[in-house]
């Protein structure tokens, strides 16, 4: 029989849904709604959420039973983080110091840095090396509270390369009890070798690297890296259309350094989500709206890169487009998968409520990795992954106390 785990005295249990039917995203006036429970007990069963309610009506749970006790803190979901790079050969603080120096992030990475740099270091690592690294970056992440996640390949830009980056993102699943979901971003960059022949390395992604993934089944999506002096619109169009062709569902980086045409080609291409997107205008989110595709922002990053968001995030809501905050974790533009900093930023850079914040980190993350079935909120027959915080007076002291440890305890697929 498994093993249940009782949460006792839990001061608000946030995120619930009551019924059968599920939220699978929030959009619009919604997204500041958080259904919330006070005083109340959480019941898992294995790695599912079995029950939960008011104190007061605690159910018979027999002999053997685990009890946690909340000690008035708050239980949520845990952090779904939809757009990561964490399988990585080594850190580039290097960059660090020449963007301090005055140099951009074009200026670097048209000088040999950025991606490139990660391509020369992955192809020096093995499988083994990525493999113990990843670990270590999603044992810290998972400390954080997250318990879901999106890894991206696109450091590899050759067929072995990609390949084994996908590789190891797969038998990462079989060694955490985090949900993974993998994502082929061999277009990122050209390798140099490719430089000023775009079409030929067009052809070996849509000719050698995509049936080849397919094959093995290493991906759920395929994403593309739309912006000036990386792959334009048009180009991005037609590696997406080659990968639906493979049953790679699109993800979109648009609109990072530029209006690219990104939002606009990923919208035409039905992609899952379109991520960065700190240069958007009217046009864009005229292209979003009712579009169905996840606008996916990563504050943290452009923090680390100095870009501006402006009132992206308030112009997203009011448009009823529904809006997502992942890390970015990555060696260059953000180095940490820290979901809790990045509520903090939503907030303060991006003048989010924190509302709109945990149903950004929560409902809309998960479907950003098409997981609202079993991720995101409070639900009985969902998966068991929770965050415990310390008591706090209110949901907005969370991100408010941004830099602090508020979070006591973390419980990933009924684990921990």
């Amino acid at each position: 029989m498994p093993v249940r785990l009782l949460i006792t005295h839990i001061g608000r249990l946030l995120q619930v849904e009551e019924g059968e039917a599920r939220i699978i995203v929030k959009a619009g006036s919604a997204m500041g709604q958080v259904a919330c429970i006070e005083d109340a007990y959480l019941l898992i069963e294995g790695n599912r959420i079995l029950d939960f309610g008011k104190m007061g009506n605690i159910p018979q749970t027999g002999a053997g039973i685990r009890e946690i006790d909340a000690k008035n803190g708050f239980v949520l979901p845990s952090w779904c983080d939809s757009h990561t790079h964490l399988v990585f050969a080594g850190f580039r603080e290097k960059e660090f110091e020449d963007r301090i120096g005055g140099k951009s992030y074009a200026q670097i990475a048209s000088g040999g840095g950025g991606i490139l740099y990660s391509m020369q270091m992955m192809a020096k690592a093995s499988e083994r090396e990525l493999m113990e690294t990843a670990l270590q970056r999603l044992e810290e992440i998972r400390s954080m509270g997250t318990g879901a996640v999106e890894i991206k390949s696109g450091y590899g830009l050759s067929l072995e390369g990609e390949l084994k980056m996908l590789r190891v993102i797969r038998s990462l699943r079989a060694l955490t009890p985090l949900s993974i979901k993998s994502t082929f971003l061999g277009a990122h960059a050209f390798p140099p070798e490719y430089r000023r022949d775009h079409e030929g390395y067009i052809r070996l992604i849509t000719e050698q690297m995509l049936p080849a993934i397919a094959a093995e089944g290493l991906a759920d999506y395929m994403d593309v890296f739309c912006e000036k002096g990386f792959f334009s619109a048009r180009e991005s169009g037609r590696l997406l259309e080659a990968g639906w062709k493979y049953g790679l569902k699109p993800k979109v980086h648009a609109n990072q350094l530029h209006r690219s045409g990104g939002i606009q080609m990923a919208v035409k291409h039905k992609a899952v989500s379109a991520d960065h997107l700190e240069k958007t205008g009217r046009r864009e989110l005229q292209c979003l709206k009712g579009s169905g595709t996840i606008a996916t922002l990563l504050p943290a990053s452009a923090l680390f890169l100095d870009l501006s968001y402006r009132d992206t995030a308030r112009s997203l809501i009011r448009a009823g487009i529904p809006v997502a905050l992942a890390s970015d974790y990555n060696p260059g533009s953000c180095p940490s998968g820290n979901m809790p900093l990045v509520m903090s930023l939503g907030c303060m850079q991006l003048k989010m409520t924190p509302a709109e914040v945990i149903n950004a980190v929560t409902v809309n993350g998960a479907a950003a990795m098409e997981l609202g079935n079993s991720h995101g909120s409070i639900a009985r027959g969902k998966m068991a992954s929770i965050v415990i915080t310390s008591p706090m007076p209110s949901l907005a002291f969370f991100p408010y106390r941004f830099g602090s440890d508020l979070i006591r305890r973390v419980i990933i697929a009924g684990e921990g």
